[in-house]
């Protein structure tokens, strides 16, 4: 899925509209429950969306990077965070007030089509999520994933046409699935050739045979997983 980015050009709003904050990995921006009462823009460094269950366990919902927006929720009175969001890099952030962003909202045309894009993007994504996890099996999971992130190079995610960026532990929290049957499937897939396994770095050798996965679905329809 490609990913809504603010252009240069319009940095200058947000810039103006908030304040600028710094976090170090694995530092807590905001947790769940929490009143949402500003919107972020990431003008360095990335972060780690995740929900946290009842049991405790933390579901990554998304890794968000330099030039995007997180924190929508804010655009919704009288809401709480729905998700928990921290620093994974070294993280610098404007801290954006609503009211002040909505004056340039009003003033630029570009602008209000990003952030309304934007929404539209997170509901789609949250759509394909419920969708890896609720109906697809461990292999498709896994193939969806790597399919739709490859899908859409992105330099400042170091995501490639081929590759992500991504430890057997994030596919695991990003899926739903125990570590160890990720490590199987990918042990798996290694030895047919399919992929290849470093850590923090998985490439697909075979695109055909994860798309073959799913054989109801054109390859255009596979990416939007």
């Amino acid at each position: 899925m490609s990913q809504i980015k603010i252009p240069e050009e319009l940095y200058h709003c947000f810039e103006a509209a908030g304040y600028l904050q710094s976090y170090e990995p694995n530092e807590d921006i905001y947790l769940q429950g929490e009143d949402a009462s500003r919107i972020y823009f990431i003008k360095k460094g990335r972060v780690r969306a995740y929900y946290i269950t009842t049991g405790g366990r933390e579901l990554t919902f998304e890794i968000i990077e330099k030039g995007r927006i997180f924190g929508e929720s804010s655009f919704l009175t009288q809401c709480a965070r729905p998700v928990c969001v921290a620093a994974v890099t070294p993280v610098e952030l404007m801290a954006c007030d609503l009211n002040q962003l909505y004056a340039y909202m009003e003033k630029s045309a570009k602008l209000m089509q990003l952030m309304l894009q934007l929404l539209s993007n997170t509901c789609n994504h949250l759509t394909a999520q419920l969708r890896r996890i609720t109906l697809y099996d461990r292999y498709q999971r896994i193939a969806s994933l790597l399919l739709s992130e490859t899908q859409h190079p992105d330099f400042d995610r170091g995501v490639t046409a081929s590759s992500i960026p991504y430890t057997q532990e994030d596919l695991a929290l990003i899926l739903n699935l125990n570590r160890v049957t990720v490590n199987r499937v990918l042990q798996e897939w290694k030895k047919l050739q399919v992929v290849a396994v470093s850590y923090g770095r998985i490439t697909i050798l075979n695109r055909t045979y994860l798309q073959r996965l799913f054989p109801t679905a054109n390859p255009a329809q596979v990416a939007a997983q």
